[in-house]
């Protein structure tokens, strides 16, 4: 696995595949798609940037990169997509074998390009949603959270405020003197020619002819856009002064009703103002949402307590009365945000469900964040929203106006993308007829990127068959390019460039050669990205049969055994760990929908599609690790048998981290044993879990939900829910101290039983 993390680190790419089949047959043979798990603006502190706009091949527009072939006499390069021969131009003609530019040099296989003096023309553009149909205690928390961030936005920022219940207030900040709105009825969809008009935005200065409002800013004077956004260093008294005043949404609500919440309004409101403001900029709307949409065009549920809001039996009975129409109006607010450039960022704060489901297709393609939390007061969300403006270390590196390309050589073709990203229809050789998600292009904009932002991209192999040996010596090398366009957190235009050489193999003995390039963490990546994107657009899927077919099928192709005897089964170290992934895969939240909401599964699966290969492979198999007086932390096997009396555990499960007290330390700690001098070594053990837990919460996005729980205590089912039920039934395992989980689900051991026994028929 040291190899595929050192090609992470220094490309941001990960590949389940990294020798190539190399026909399409033999693609298909090998039951994980061809594919790459690439992190666009990943942070490389070695990585040069270059001050001069790159080099692209006359013919398919590749840059210039180390894999070209170069005649340093003619001054000459070969693109190795196309096999074209460009001329260097006049700059580059002292290049030499001795004097190479950076883009030439074989360690720089990712390289950033910046042209010197451009510039983003309009700064960052924060708008803020605010929803007041909340409890007073829940207000006073968001308003809190809401003047903590604002001390931290970049002082050039454009700031504006919308906040909304039974109506959309749209708050003037820019008249200071007295608190002026704007007031909108939730129940009607407003144009954004409507809302121009009503907002006194041509009270100066004439209407423009028709056609100007949809696209471009000319129409509006820059004294009127001032009025609702302002620069953060001029408005924050302002917008400190209307938080702080902020109230409860004043209309009653009756006892068998719920609040009237215009959510869809209030966010399609602030789509069209920043629309006609700024265009093209780099704008966040960052909607604070804390209970279901119950009015507008995209109501989740009536007002009416005794109609229950949706759960994933009614998706799945199609007994869902609003459901379908706000998917389609959510579906066309992010065609809207994705030509106008603009990011949907959402913090949903309710013990309810508020519509994330619903809201999942604007958020992912604008390239959003999203975070959930019971509470405005939950540290999940009070720290994760200081985690988005924080500068240093830890910062997100917020970035905006991404524009994604790829250039790969003839034999293979794009099938799409899985993740934040929505298509620009850029049609062409490059695209595969099989379509993967965002599919059908070559070319993808990302409104939104961070540096953990990754996105998963599926190819096709086209070759039907394979080249004679001499062909196949002389060119076993395919290229991959990935070119991402994108505006960075202060403001400067920058372009990187990422190309890939990977070899492909056909034919007699081939099958030793992909396993020995076979990246398991990679491939169940990809898995639980592909799974997830079946599980919620084909209506008839069965998720678990179609992971053990491909399972049962790869232990098949890859596995060494003599037929029909399953004791002769045996996997390389390539691929051993993989049945094991798949394991967790089935039980883990991205499959098993019992037990979580739509918004909590729509929520997982949005997290799971923008985060790295690390950080997803701690979401499917957690981390597990062991603190006891015998020795130092270690890691522990996932499994029930981890558990002992005497030991701290502490889980990673990305969403939630688990600090797990066996019962004897537990029984310790409440007789207050850590305060005694003669226990120094006692506080030790109880203070290192804390200690790696705080490194983890440090760098984590969204901030993970703490547990800190005892043996046989309510809260430890955060813990046996992740753990193999290895001891089931089985009251000895109490004896040493351990424990035993009672649950219908089979073991690792019962599991890879079966996969031995199927797969060698």
């Amino acid at each position: 696995m040291a190899e595929f993390l050192d090609l992470e680190a220094q490309d941001g790419v990960r590949m389940p595949w990294n020798v190539i089949p190399g026909t399409k047959q033999e693609a298909t043979n090998c039951v994980v798609p061809v594919s790459a798990v690439y992190t666009p603006i990943k942070h490389f502190p070695e990585m040069p940037v270059l001050p001069y706009s790159p080099l692209r091949c006359r013919t398919c527009r590749s840059i210039l990169n180390p894999f070209c072939i170069v005649d340093f006499a003619a001054k000459i390069w070969i693109c190795p997509f196309c096999f074209q021969r460009n001329h260097f131009p006049p700059h580059y003609s002292s290049i030499s074998a001795e004097n190479l530019p950076a883009e030439l040099f074989p360690q720089y296989t990712t390289i950033e390009y910046e042209t010197p003096g451009e510039k983003a023309l309009v700064p960052p553009v924060f708008m803020f949603i605010v929803d007041t149909c909340i409890i007073e205690e829940e207000m006073g928390f968001l308003k809190s959270a809401l003047s903590q961030a604002i001390e931290l936005l970049p002082e050039n920022s454009l700031v504006g405020l919308i906040t909304f219940g039974t109506f959309v207030n749209v708050h003037e900040l820019g008249f200071g003197q007295i608190p002026k709105t704007y007031v909108f009825k939730g129940s009607k969809d407003v144009s954004k020619e409507q809302l121009l008009e009503q907002m006194s935005f041509f009270a100066q200065k004439p209407k423009p002819s028709t056609g100007v409002i949809a696209g471009a800013r000319d129409g509006l004077s820059s004294e009127s856009i001032a009025r609702f956004l302002l620069p953060a260093s001029d408005c924050e008294f302002a917008l400190n002064s209307v938080l702080e005043e902020l109230q409860k949404d004043p209309w009653a609500v009756p006892a068998d009703q719920r609040a009237t919440r215009c959510t869809s309004t209030a966010l399609s409101i602030a789509a069209s103002l920043l629309g006609a403001c700024v265009p093209g900029s780099g704008a966040r709307i960052m909607a604070f949402i804390g209970g279901p949409a119950t009015e507008g065009p995209a109501a989740i549920v009536s007002k009416y307590l005794s109609e229950p809001i949706r759960s994933h039996k009614d998706l799945d009975k199609d007994s869902v009365p609003h459901y379908h129409k706000s998917v389609k109006f959510y579906e066309g607010l992010s065609k809207q945000l994705v030509h106008q450039g603009h990011v949907l960022d959402l913090f949903a704060c309710a013990l309810d469900q508020v519509g994330i489901a619903e809201l999942k297709t604007a958020v992912e393609r604008t390239g959003g964040i999203v975070v959930l939390a019971e509470s405005f007061g939950h540290s999940v969300f009070k720290d994760s929203l200081k985690r988005v403006f924080q500068s240093g270390d830890y910062d997100l590196g917020l970035s905006s106006n991404g524009i994604f390309e790829i250039n790969c050589s003839k034999d293979i073709k794009v099938q799409g993308i899985i993740g934040p990203c929505a298509s620009l229809e850029k049609k062409g050789p490059l695209c595969s007829d099989t379509v993967v998600g965002q599919g059908g292009t070559s070319a993808w904009k990302m409104c939104g990127l961070d540096k953990s932002t990754t996105l998963c991209l599926f190819f096709d192999i086209v070759r039907k068959e394979t080249p004679d040996a001499t062909a196949q010596s002389t060119s076993n090398q395919f290229y991959f390019q990935f070119l991402t366009y994108y505006q960075n957190c202060s403001g400067q235009m920058r372009f990187r460039v990422t190309t890939l050489s990977r070899r492909w193999i056909a034919g007699a003995g081939s099958i030793q050669d992909l396993v020995s390039g076979f990246d398991q963490e990679a491939a169940a990546i990809v898995m639980a990205r592909r799974v997830s994107f079946k599980m919620e657009t084909e209506a008839e899927f069965d998720p678990i049969r179609w992971l053990d077919k491909t399972l049962i099928n790869l232990c098949s192709r890859f596995g060494d055994y003599q037929k029909e005897t399953p004791s002769s089964f045996s996997l390389s170290p390539r691929l051993s760990i993989f049945p094991q992934f798949m394991f967790h895969l089935r039980r883990s939240q991205f499959v098993q929908v019992f037990n979580n909401s739509p918004d909590e599964t729509a929520y997982f699966r949005m997290i799971l599609n923008r985060e790295s290969v690390t950080n997803s492979v701690v979401m499917i198999q957690p981390s597990l690790v062991s603190y006891s007086f015998h020795s130092g932390p270690e890691p522990a096997l996932l499994d029930v048998a981890a558990i002992a009396a005497d030991r701290i555990l502490l889980l990673d499960a990305f969403f939630t981290v688990v600090i797990f007290h066996g019962s004897t330390i537990a029984q310790w700690r409440k007789a207050g044993y850590q305060y005694q001098p003669e226990h120094q070594a006692f506080a030790q053990l109880l203070q290192a879990p804390r200690d790696d837990t705080e490194s983890i919460i440090k760098e984590r996005f969204p901030v993970p939900r703490l547990v800190v729980c005892d043996q046989h205590g309510s809260q430890a089912r955060f813990l046996l829910a992740k753990l193999n039920p290895s001891a089931t039934y089985n009251p000895e395992a109490a004896l040493s101290g351990g424990d035993v989980i009672f649950t219908d689900d089979v073991s690792f051991e019962v599991f890879s039983d079966h996969l031995q026994r199927l797969a060698v028929q």
